[in-house]
């Protein structure tokens, strides 16, 4: 927004302007995240803009300008609908794949953070879980911090809401998991000695030292080409959880709260997807009406 427009007067803004900053973020606004100067995805470019339509209606009521420039852009109707198609090509594992990664990766260090990820935490929660927040004798681990990448430098913040600082229940699998992780980082700890980073972090090296997400979302992917898994997005382990809850008969109420989501039904907008395995339980339910 600064710098397509920082250096413009509020008062001077058009409705143009403002269409051409969305066709500018839709073709070449990427700086980050992928390839620079590629274009941005349709959500953040909604998002800026509801944010930019937020601030000219505080700016209308301030009477600093006569009208909202914004308030009648859009997203392009061609745009959505690419989007709307490349999100569909996204599939989560099904519990097929989950099971057959996780038998391939079961003795590795990465074990329990991948665990993490398979019960819904994003990447940045993994990077940021501290061993303060889990608590072995509980069984309970809490999502309270993120860490990730903003411009190349290290993040970290709370959650995006009140509703993702959540206490989670640990899955027996993972709560072995971690106690082994961290049986093997005080081994570790031991040997290394006055050179270890007692950063406190659940994702660490040998040597104690935090993980960042980058280095996270690589070495997932070296293991999916080990385990000969299909390549997905670490973040589709949270989807592909969420779904796996849904369709197991958990209750809407239960499995956005696990998400740490506010709404309801953005969590099944956005994260359920059923496949084809879900659909075959609805056909034997009809088998029962059909006789």
């Amino acid at each position: 927004m600064r710098e397509r427009l920082g250096h413009r007067r509020l008062q001077q803004l058009s409705e143009e302007d403002v269409d051409g900053l969305v066709s500018w973020m839709l073709t070449s606004g990427r700086k980050r995240g992928g390839k620079v100067g590629s274009g941005l995805d349709v959500r953040s470019v909604q998002l800026t803009l509801g944010r930019f339509r937020a601030a000219l209606n505080v700016a209308v009521r301030r009477k600093l300008v006569v009208r909202n420039v914004a308030q009648y852009t859009q997203i392009p109707r061609e745009a959505r609908r690419k989007a709307a198609a490349a999100a569909a090509e996204r599939v989560p594992w099904s519990e097929t794949e989950v099971r057959q990664f996780l038998a391939a990766i079961r003795d590795h260090r990465l074990h329990a953070p991948v665990l993490l990820s398979l019960i819904g935490m994003r990447p940045a929660q993994v990077c940021g879980l501290r061993w303060s927040a889990v608590d072995l004798e509980a069984e309970t681990l809490s999502v309270e911090l993120t860490r990730t990448l903003v411009d190349g430098e290290v993040e970290e913040k709370g959650p995006k809401s009140e509703k993702g600082k959540r206490r989670l229940p640990l899955p027996k699998p993972l709560h072995a998991a971690l106690k082994a992780l961290k049986a093997r980082q005080a081994r570790e700890a031991m040997k290394a000695g006055d050179a270890y980073d007692r950063s406190g972090f659940v994702l660490v090296d040998e040597l104690g030292a935090a993980w960042k997400t980058d280095k996270f979302r690589r070495a997932i992917y070296k293991l999916m080409a080990q385990a000969k898994v299909r390549k997905v997005r670490p973040y589709d382990a949270r989807h592909a959880c969420l779904t796996y809850l849904a369709t197991s008969g958990v209750p809407d109420v239960i499995v956005s709260a696990w998400a740490g989501h506010a709404d309801l039904s953005f969590t099944k907008r956005v994260y359920i997807h059923p496949n084809a395995e879900h659909l075959k339980e609805a056909a034997n339910q009809l088998d029962e009406l059909l006789g």
